[in-house]
């Protein structure tokens, strides 16, 4: 697992930066009612989505939730309300904000449990009619078909924490009714081998691959064996799902 705290310096310019964050937060504000006048974004991470879903729906009030100081000092420069906080366990009353939003959060908790503590605790904060969009099956939005995807299939996590039917399950268990979906691109973000054999030694897929013993130094290695290993290939699509609560 990465440590957040270190990754915040560069996280934005390794991970799309503002065009990436521009489809999110528009993809995102898209499933957002326009009579929603409170909302909470967990996992906010550096900021910049939440940023932008703030810039793109003036009046509406966006707070950040984080539970890295790192990254909680990154989207503080950036918006005024952020909390430091886990969000299995957010310092919110019951039924407080109109939305909850989770950009690039589910896959990476663990253990499978935490999911279902983040939707019940979703659940908990919304406002009847309230809404929760988040991305699912985040990791699958890579596979586009390439030669990196062929070298990933034997090590592919057959049950990912974000999975749209856990998700949804979960939803449903905690009284949110899933009402649409949406997609976006995650520009800047399609993989060369190079990046990505650098990436599986530094342990950045552990929520998408199982590498035990070496076979994370053996991965890495056929990646750079493959042609035209500086080009990126194709950019990822992701997939948005909005639940209202009952």
């Amino acid at each position: 697992m990465l440590d957040y705290n270190i990754e915040a310096a560069v996280y934005d310019t390794t991970r799309g930066g503002v065009p990436r964050a521009e489809a999110a937060a528009d993809a995102v504000l898209g499933l957002i009612p326009s009579t929603a006048r409170t909302l909470l974004d967990i996992g906010c991470g550096t900021g910049l989505v939440t940023e932008r879903i703030a810039l793109g729906r003036p009046g509406l009030r966006v707070i950040g939730a984080d539970a890295s100081p790192g990254m909680a000092r990154m989207a503080h420069q950036r918006i005024d309300a952020v909390t430091l906080a886990d969000v299995r366990r957010l310092p919110l009353a019951d039924a407080a904000v109109d939305a909850v939003t989770a950009v690039w959060l589910l896959h990476l908790l663990r253990p499978a449990s935490a999911v279902r503590d983040v939707v019940a605790e979703v659940a908990r904060v919304l406002r009847p009619g309230g809404v929760f969009v988040t991305t699912v099956d985040k990791d699958a939005g890579h596979d586009v078909g390439s030669d990196i995807d062929e070298l990933f299939a034997p090590y592919l996590t057959s049950h990912p924490s974000d999975g749209a039917e856990t998700v949804g399950g979960y939803g449903e268990r905690y009284g949110l009714e899933q009402v649409a979906e949406a997609r976006f691109v995650g520009h800047g973000q399609g993989r060369s081998p190079l990046t990505t054999a650098r990436g599986v030694r530094q342990g950045k897929y552990a929520s998408r691959l199982a590498l035990p013993g070496n076979a994370a130094e053996r991965l890495a290695m056929r990646l750079t064996g493959l042609p035209e290993p500086d080009r990126p290939r194709p950019d990822p699509a992701y997939r948005l799902l909005a639940f209202r609560r009952g």
